[in-house]
Order: structure tokens, then sequence, then C-alpha cells
């Protein structure tokens, strides 16, 4: 439990509050690639605050403030010149940095251009996404997570939720709830509905372990009929902190990213990179996004597929959840590692330093931990992760699951 104002630290993320303070260290996706190419600016709004983001004719990308310094107009309308982004109103032309470069009917004899500039971040494309870091400067390098940048077939779900990033980051340090939400409660509703849930869900836990690790958390688990051998207790899976939790198994590695795009509201994304062995990648000039369903025809939360159950008891807390009611027991031990680290991150960036997870180094890639015999179900869980999970609407679905089959196909045929 939490007193009021805990809850209020934790969850308000605007600027100068210390977890806003916090999430601004960090980069976070702000569009897919494919859009600044289909028009080269549009409207972004991330930890609160709108933005228009951007692509000029040399490839370069650009963050700045929605509202125009002249005289607030919306930038995100604005007209892409090569070297930054015009006012669609009065044409005033501020550059990737912020500097103000023209400023028509103005006189030129003055240093009225030098007084005025706009709140810009950085931007880069990694992955098929555009990043943004609108944080303090330097920026910090932006992490090349291995699922990013994998060979592979990929694609990207996405919905956006009515609720605060807290309390879904709080599920992915929740182990016991996948045999009850996935296993038993999938179970009833897949009776009812007339389909089978998957067994790899309904499995028991043993034991539950969490471990700090570079990243964030790494957390494991033994399930009925395994030991600490199996990949689920030796290998496990991490929460990437503050706002990631990277999944997989059976050859899919997938990237769960939250996006803070204010107190109320979170984008959900699933970034998968599909990835077996034996079999040829076809080319992807453009990775498919899709919008995966929250709701019913009735309104009701669609609850028949793997990621719609975590959404359900997402918001169905509230927009922002009210931790002075809750009564956390033992099996909530992760949430309580995750809260106390949010904390000391919070203490850190007061003290001037770097958090949890800033790199400063540059790389090529990063890789993460993560169980490849999930739920040790072997390489069935694939199919059961595609059908079963938000996969299920993808415009690929059909043919990810000829790709898996195929790899298994090669690979029994070598033994």
């Amino acid at each position: 439990m939490l007193t009021a104002e805990q809850n209020e630290e934790l969850t308000n993320f605007e600027p100068g509050t210390p977890m806003g303070e916090l999430l601004r260290r960090y980069w976070y996706p702000v569009c897919f690639t494919r859009e600044l190419e289909e028009f080269p600016v549009k409207h972004t709004r991330l930890l609160g605050e709108d933005f228009a983001v951007y692509k000029t004719a040399s490839g370069r990308y650009g963050i700045m403030q929605e509202a125009c310094p002249h005289r607030r107009a919306s930038m995100s309308y604005g007209v892409v010149e090569p070297d930054g982004l015009r006012c669609p109103y009065h044409g005033w032309l501020f550059g990737l940095d912020g500097e103000c470069l023209e400023m028509p009917a103005e006189r030129d004899d003055t240093n009225f251009k030098d007084r005025v500039r706009a709140r810009v971040g950085v931007c880069q494309e990694m992955g098929g996404l555009v990043w943004a870091y609108i944080g303090p400067l330097p920026a910090p390098e932006l992490p090349r997570f291995d699922v990013f940048v994998m060979d592979g077939v990929r694609d990207i779900g996405w919905m956006d939720l009515p609720c605060n990033l807290i309390q879904i980051m709080e599920n992915a340090v929740d182990p016991h709830h996948v045999e009850w939400l996935h296993g038993r409660y999938f179970d009833f509703i897949g009776r009812s509905q007339g389909f089978e849930a998957p067994a790899s869900f309904q499995k028991e836990h043993q034991k539950v372990g969490f471990d700090a690790f570079e990243w964030g958390i790494i957390k494991r688990r033994v399930l009925a009929g395994a030991t600490e051998e199996d990949d689920d207790w030796k290998v496990g899976h991490p929460l990437v902190f503050p706002y990631n939790m990277r999944v997989g198994g059976a050859n899919i590695e997938q990237m769960q990213i939250r996006v803070p795009i204010d107190r109320h509201t979170t984008r959900f994304m699933l970034y998968t990179t599909h990835a077996p062995k034996g079999v040829a990648f076809p080319d992807q000039p453009q990775i498919p996004d899709y919008q995966v369903p929250i709701f019913d025809e009735n309104g009701r939360h669609r609850v028949d597929y793997v990621e719609g159950q975590d959404v359900m008891a997402w918001v169905t807390q509230g927009k922002v959840t009210d931790r002075t009611q809750e009564h956390l027991g033992r099996s909530d031990i992760g949430v309580s590692m995750l809260r106390k680290m949010y904390k000391s991150e919070m203490a850190k960036v007061a003290r001037g330093e770097d958090p949890l997870g800033v790199i400063r180094e540059k790389h090529e890639r990063i890789d993460l931990p993560c169980e490849k015999n999930k739920f040790h179900a072997g390489p069935s869980f694939a199919l059961d992760f595609i059908e079963m999970a938000s996969m299920r609407f993808s415009p690929q679905k059909d043919a990810l699951k000829k790709l898996h089959i195929e790899a298994w196909e090669s690979t029994e045929k070598q033994f």
C-alpha cells in the first residue's frame, strides 16, 4: 500500500516532477517510420507534452514543441524545409537545434531572431520507428536492443490505452497472473466461446524470483513439471527499465513497449521479430504496423487473446489506480521491487546522475537475456503465440505461421 502522496509521485510525469524528470532521461518511439514517409510532419504527444515530429528531404529527423514560439500556432501543420520546420502561420523557420533561422516581416538589423528559440529534442530512426529524446542534453545513445536490430521478419501491433504507465509496468513483475489470467480465465473464456485456450499458460507456478541487473529486473519462474534448469528459471526474461519488457520463445523475439503519452494514456506496442533458423527471410521494405482491438462491438474488453486479458486488468484499475486501497501479499514481491527501483532512480536524477539503463557508449547491438523454450512448451509455443496473442490480428499472420512451420520441418530433416 502507498500513501496518496507516494502514489502521486510515482504516477505524475509532468516536467519538474521527480518521475517526470526520470522518464525524460530515456528515448521513446514517437511514430512509425512509414508515417513520415507518407507525409513528412505529424503531431505526437509524449509525457504530457505536445510536439511536431518531422523528416527533412535529406533524411534527418527532428522534433520540436508543437506550439510555435511566435503566436502558438501548431507546428504539426508546418512546412518541412531542408534545414528545419517552418510555421504555417507566419513563416518563422526553426532549425533542428531549435534556433530561429528566419523571421519573415521582421527587421534584419536587430537581435530579435537570436533571442527566440524553440524547445526541441533529438530524433533517430531504428527498426521502423522514429525515436525521440526530449530530456537534458547531451542526449544519451539510443539503445540498440536485439529485437530492433536482429535479422528476421518484423511486425508491430499497437493500441492506445486509457491508463497510467506504472500499472502496466507492475504487471511485468507479476508472474503469478499468467496461470490465472492467461490460464484459468483464458480457459473459462474459451469454453464459453467455443475455442481451446493454450495449455502452456495453465501450468502452476512452483517458484518465482527476481534479480536486478544492468537493464532492469529479470523475472524467473519454475512451473509444474519443470526445474531450475529450464529456461523460465535459468534464463528468465527482463523488465527493461523504465518502460519495456522483453519476452519471447520458440524463435519469436518481442519487446513490449509502453510509451507514456501522458498520465492517463499509454501507447502499448508489441514489436516482434520472427527469427526461426533454417529458412530465408523475405525482404521487408516496410515493417507492417496494425492496430490491435481493445473492445468488442458491445464496448466490453476483448479477452479472447493474451494481451487483451492484460489490457482488461490494467484499464479496469482506473486511469490511475488508487494504491492507497491495495493489499499487497508475498506474491507481489516483484511489484514492491519495481517501486523501490523507480524511487532510487528518481533520487539518482535529483543528484545529477544518469539513471539505470542510460547508455553513453556507442554500440551496434545490446543482447538481452530471454528464455527460448518458453513454459517448456517447445516449438508449439510459436503457433500458440501467433494464434492466441495480439499477432492474430497481424496482416502477416498466415505467412508467419508458414515461416515457423517451414523452419521446424527444415530442422527435423537435419536429424
